[in-house]
């Protein structure tokens, strides 16, 4: 967040400079506001910019194995440009390096998901998927799976068609 604060106020006054500069050169026949305006520009621009590249600046510095399974693309009327091109503002990554195999059901998996959110800290959470049957459930307080493979305290969810959590977790052997 600080960079982000730092980065935008450092273009609003390279953009105001360059216009100053202009200005100048042009013998002062450009108005006065375009320097003010100029600086906007470079402020909002940057703006804009680090807010659509934070998805792909967090998603990219994931590790090996931390594969981005859902996002969320969202549109804001306090952002108009969002209706134009909807931003990532959440994602949830599965550590596929780790997922684990009931014993005695080998269809059931569990493994540990990552929440992000801008301007959020990451929370992580466990889901549990039957590959077989296409279901899942979130590991919750109270839930759990038993000796043989059952579900105790909770209710499975149907997966999706074409569904990324369901998909990462099966597809790993």
């Amino acid at each position: 967040m600080a960079f982000e604060l730092v980065a935008a106020i450092i273009a609003a006054f390279a953009f105001g400079g360059m216009a100053h500069l202009l200005r100048r050169l042009a013998g002062r026949r450009l108005p006065v506001w375009t320097v003010t305006a100029a600086a906007a520009v470079g402020l909002i621009g940057t703006t804009v910019y680090l807010e659509y590249n934070w998805f792909t600046r967090v998603s990219a510095e994931l590790p090996e194995g931390v594969k981005v399974v859902w996002q969320s693309d969202e549109v804001s009327a306090l952002r108009p440009w969002t209706m134009v091109a909807p931003m990532t503002t959440r994602f949830v990554a599965m550590d596929t390096r780790d997922i684990a195999q009931h014993p005695n059901n080998a269809a059931l998996r569990m493994a540990k998901l990552f929440n992000f959110a801008r301007w959020q800290p990451v929370g992580d959470t466990l889901m549990v998927f039957d590959c077989a049957g296409r279901r899942q459930v979130l590991v919750t307080e109270g839930i759990e799976i038993t000796e043989d493979g059952e579900l105790r305290g909770g209710t499975w969810v149907d997966a999706p068609e074409g569904d990324g959590f369901q998909t990462a977790a099966c597809e790993t052997t």
